[in-house]
């Protein structure tokens, strides 16, 4: 099963959400006009794509029927499409793992599929025939370093971990000089979920990135935020933390299969002009796929 045909099964509650109202606007109106366009924002923003998000794409649907004189609703439909696509593409969708080693730091909340991700995606890249190193860098939680040694296991990725209370950023430091001992081509290092206040978890973020430009100035490097995409517009506001604490480069949206709330990939993407990545449909590790805006557009609006 190709990208588009997981997509499109993986967004079926978010794209019924969207049809039962959506649809009906596209199929309810003989014009264009302005009652046409109040129903459609309504409906953009009852999807999860937010106020702004939905009133941007709006704005600019009326601005191209306008400059192209689109007269049908099916027309403005094929339009909405090719803007959507646009607001999504922000970006190379592509991870940056271009030089040897390559690091990605992976942080986000507890429970969003954190670790889980990093084991997927260490699962990927050892398919690739890259050489994969995972860091417990989430000391503050017993069961994440063993949750990703199991991942470690499962993928045929080496782990580097200590104690339970260690210092995150000495397993991290450790971690690197294991990386470039055992010539890895790839660093995913995890990082904690909650720290006490935000503070605390900049500094901690902080004090990682501070070691990791240290001792590999000249390495690719991604900072991967995971966000749960049943969460909604609450994946949003953890998304502008993140980016403002950590300068988040690529985000990976989870447990999109079960959420009617799919849209929010398209206000993440826009109000933070940070391009996805990946996105997550099921369990399995093939279930995390590279994100390609096309084929989620066209599988979001049938």
């Amino acid at each position: 099963m190709g990208f588009f045909d997981k997509i499109k099964q993986g967004l079926t509650k978010t794209r019924d959400a969207l049809n039962s109202t959506l649809g009906g606007v596209f199929t309810g109106f003989s014009d264009i006009d302005d009652d046409f366009y109040d129903e459609l924002e309504e409906s953009l923003i009852l999807g999860d794509l937010g106020v702004d998000t939905a009133v941007k794409a709006v704005d600019r649907l009326r601005k191209t029927v306008r400059e192209n004189h689109l007269k049908t609703p099916e027309e403005a439909k094929e339009a909405l499409k090719d803007i959507l696509v646009t607001m999504l593409n922000v970006g190379n969708p592509a991870l940056n793992i271009t030089t040897k080693p390559s690091v990605i730091l992976v942080i986000g909340v507890n429970g969003v599929g954190k670790t889980t991700t990093i084991g997927k995606i260490a699962k990927q890249l050892v398919d690739d025939d890259k050489k994969v190193l995972l860091v417990a860098g989430d000391t503050f939680r017993a069961a994440a370093a063993d949750q990703l040694e199991i991942w470690a296991g499962r993928s045929g990725a080496d782990i580097v971990r200590q104690h339970e209370g260690a210092d995150p950023a000495a397993v991290v430091f450790d971690g690197l000089q294991a990386a470039k001992a055992r010539d890895v081509d790839v660093i995913l290092i995890d990082t904690a979920g909650r720290l006490h206040n935000k503070q605390n978890l900049m500094n901690e973020l902080n004090k990682i990135t501070r070691i990791v430009n240290r001792e590999l100035p000249d390495a690719a490097k991604e900072v991967l935020l995971v966000l749960d995409a049943t969460t909604g517009q609450n994946g949003l506001i953890q998304a502008k933390q993140f980016k403002e604490i950590a300068g988040v480069t690529a985000i990976a949206l989870t447990k999109l299969d079960g959420t009617a709330k799919g849209g929010i990939v398209i206000a993440v993407a826009d109000a933070l002009q940070i391009p996805v990545k990946f996105v997550g449909v099921g369990e399995k590790a093939e279930d995390l796929m590279p994100f390609i805006a096309r084929d989620f557009v066209e599988a979001l609006i049938s």
